[in-house]
């Protein structure tokens, strides 16, 4: 009896130490399944949380942009009535066209120049034009374009040939400011930096 119950005392602790072996086998098979599956939800959930904050940015990216837009184009309005009461004070407003042609024609580096302003200029300047020439372009023949230009103010200057211009108009100094003006909204509008990102970062 003592013989017969040694091997199956063997037997027992070899099934026992099997039985251990498969449990902890399947544990551990359990635990790498739980961690994949957690690390496939997780690469899900960042997904489509990336996905949201795209969104996110896309949208507020858009809102910023026709903020910006209307921002600007309230300020050329407004930039519009200063220069319209600009030159309603005449003595002011005809110095600066002055300086203006000055400026012109110290730049342009040619002997005959060509002014062009509007129609309400026009009317006012055509009769003294030959007193003006000679004050803001001394050595220079300064012409008067017979046709008025479609501008709300300033002076437009033409060298005779055509191929150098100085652009003293409202519209054309506005479009060389238009970038200066749309810098400063963004400013204002995204004091901390001009990259969206920064709204939703950590």
């Amino acid at each position: 009896l003592a013989r017969a119950e040694r091997p199956a005392g063997e037997y027992r602790e070899r099934a026992q130490r099997s039985r251990d072996g498969i449990l902890r086998d399947s544990a551990e098979r359990l635990r790498l399944r739980e961690e994949r599956e957690e690390a496939i939800a997780k690469s899900l959930g960042d997904r489509s949380f990336r996905r949201q904050v795209q969104a996110s940015e896309l949208k507020m990216q858009s809102h910023l942009d026709r903020v910006r837009w209307n921002l600007l184009t309230d300020v050329e309005q407004r930039l519009r009535e200063r220069m319209e009461r600009f030159m309603g004070d005449e003595p002011s407003y005809h110095r600066a066209l002055n300086a203006f042609l000055a400026h012109a024609a110290k730049q342009i580096e040619a002997d005959e120049l060509t002014a062009e302003i509007n129609a309400q200029d026009h009317r006012k300047l055509a009769p003294r034009w030959d007193e003006i020439s000679a004050e803001v372009a001394p050595g220079k023949t300064l012409r008067l374009a017979p046709e008025p230009i479609d501008c709300l103010g300033g002076v437009r200057v033409t060298s005779a040939d055509g191929r150098i211009r100085v652009d003293h108009s409202f519209e054309g100094r506005l479009e060389r400011l238009r970038d200066r003006i749309q810098q400063a909204i963004l400013e204002k509008l995204l004091p901390g930096g001009l990259d969206t990102g920064n709204l939703f970062g950590g």
